[in-house]
């Protein structure tokens, strides 16, 4: 009994030991492509969202103790009435989203590009199902809300500057008119607006630069929250475009929001991405933390100069570690986890789960074609730099040029796909191709034996290179392919690097599908 309880008392020791480690963190917080970050506390701890853009469901939800380690709970946007992404490109569909909690009614808003303009969802539990959208008139994007006083406010820069009004939340009527409140200090896209209130002063946070190398985060404030808004003279408050951080690993810093710990600590969220050979990045906009000082009457400083690290060696709230996900994602209970999205609205009948395996089924509708309908394909983000991804499938019912595998995606024009193909009725290929713009490249093919196959994909800074397997124990490489050519810098858009599962037929008579075992992430 006493040996038993002395194993009590060192397990508690233990735990509460976990919850008092308060110094350091490794950022970014949330990596891969999760752009656009808003945070707000709630009486469970803290929620945050990012942007998702042509991806189904939208608006990735998480949720945190400590602001350090958080788990993703879901997505706001789970339904085709609340998120039509009909022709929504890599710089369409959802952009910039705010989350708020307000007397026990947790709020998201948001744009839709494709659709019609700004929205906002609500919902009293946000692990279960948010509200149809309530359609807003005031334009722009990045919208935001405040509440005070029984009033809600909206914000967004519609005309290149930052205006506000307001609104009832819950129909979405605008009560008064638009006010511009604020253009910022001269930077180009003044955006990424939200009001905050401290010491009887409105402060307005704001981003410009553009969402690029020049980003920088800049902050005003009034006594009256219409205005007139005066800049802080020490803007910007957070930036990586000046000589102290031009060797920094982390660029691009900006899109910024604040919360208040429970504490009393103050803290900011913020993307910025990780340039991974020269200056091309390929993992999209992550969200990055940082501490920060707001001394009374005084303007906000961000980690004393500024500036955010990978390691950032300063005192945290006490910390919570969530469970590390697996490095094995089996399908065995039919159904996919939240970290794995569609490309637009999917035809929901093309994914299916048989005998605890993964069924697509393949349609003609391919990875290469421009933002008009969904391919049978479903992704999660790459969120490290060096990475090691394998799948394991079988195609079936397959007609000659019938394909499945497995692709390193950015857009319908920047992609690398590792696959099987249908040669004719006893006989497979594993092919490497390249599809960058106008060019579409094989770069192999080699004959294998009906059956299952291993497909893996290794990243690094510099290539991506793929190998296959016929037993799942000797895995022969296939080729390489340079990351520079699916960077944002040179393929564009606004989101990151997907590694999707796909299947695609030649011809509307066909019936293939292909089922897939496993998928393996294992980041580094």
């Amino acid at each position: 009994m006493i040996k038993q309880l002395m194993m009590c008392l060192g397990l508690l020791a233990g735990v509460s030991c976990l919850a008092q480690n308060t110094q350091g963190y490794q950022n970014p917080i949330v990596p891969g492509f999760h752009p656009d970050p808003s945070v707000c506390r709630a009486d469970d701890g803290y929620y945050l969202v990012t942007s998702s853009f042509q991806y189904f469901p939208g608006v990735p939800l998480f949720h945190s103790k400590d602001l350090i380690h958080w788990e993703q709970i879901g997505h706001c946007l789970t339904r085709p009435s609340q998120l039509p992404l009909h022709d929504a490109s890599t710089k369409g569909g959802i952009y910039a989203s705010t989350i708020r909690y307000h007397e026990g009614t947790f709020y998201m808003i948001t744009t839709n590009t494709t659709d019609k303009g700004n929205f906002l969802v609500y919902t009293t539990d946000p692990r279960g199902e948010w509200s149809e959208p309530v359609w807003l008139k005031q334009g722009g994007i990045d919208p935001s809300l405040y509440f005070e006083d029984g009033k809600c406010y909206m914000v967004s820069n519609p005309n290149d500057g930052i205006f506000l009004c307001e609104i009832n939340p819950k129909t979405g009527e605008q009560l008064t008119e638009s006010k511009r409140i604020w253009d910022g200090i001269g930077g180009r896209y003044p955006e990424a607006p939200h009001i905050y209130k401290k010491d009887g002063w409105y402060y307005l946070l704001i981003a410009e630069g553009g969402t690029e190398y020049g980003h920088k985060v800049i902050i005003g404030r009034s006594r009256n929250i219409d205005g007139p808004y005066l800049g802080n003279p020490a803007n910007p408050i957070l930036t990586h475009i000046d000589f102290n951080a031009q060797y920094n690993p982390i660029q691009g810093t900006g899109h910024a929001d604040l919360v208040e710990a429970a504490d009393g600590s103050w803290w900011l969220v913020c993307l910025a991405f990780r340039p991974q050979i020269d200056t091309h990045h390929l993992l999209g906009r992550e969200t990055f933390l940082a501490p920060v000082r707001w001394d009374k009457n005084a303007w906000p400083v961000v980690n004393g100069d500024g500036t955010i690290a990978l390691q950032m060696d300063v005192p945290t709230l006490p910390q919570y570690p969530v469970e590390k996900a697996p490095v094995r994602t089996t399908f065995k209970d039919g159904k996919l986890g939240h970290e794995w999205v569609y490309l637009r609205n999917p035809h929901t009948e093309n994914y299916t789960f048989n005998n605890g395996k993964l069924r697509l089924h393949a349609t003609t509708f391919n990875l290469d074609q421009g933002p008009t309908d969904s391919p049978t394909f479903v992704s999660r983000r790459q969120e490290h730099i060096d990475f090691t991804a394998t799948t394991s499938l079988q195609l079936h019912k397959a007609q000659v040029e019938d394909q499945a595998g497995i692709s390193v995606y950015m857009s319908e024009t920047s992609h690398y796909d590792l696959y099987v193909k249908q040669l004719s009725n006893d006989k497979q290929a594993i092919c490497l191709r390249y599809h960058l713009g106008n060019i579409t490249h094989i770069e192999k093919e080699v004959i294998i034996p009906q059956g299952e196959v291993q497909l893996r994909v290794e990243g690094s800074n510099e290539y991506y290179t793929f190998y296959y397997s016929t037993d799942e124990k000797q895995f022969t490489e296939l080729g390489t392919a340079d990351t520079r050519y699916l960077s944002t810098e040179t393929a564009g858009g606004f989101t990151g690097i997907m590694l999707g599962l796909y299947a695609v037929s030649a011809s509307d008579a066909s019936k293939a599908y292909a089922d897939f075992t496993y998928f393996d992430y294992d980041g580094k």
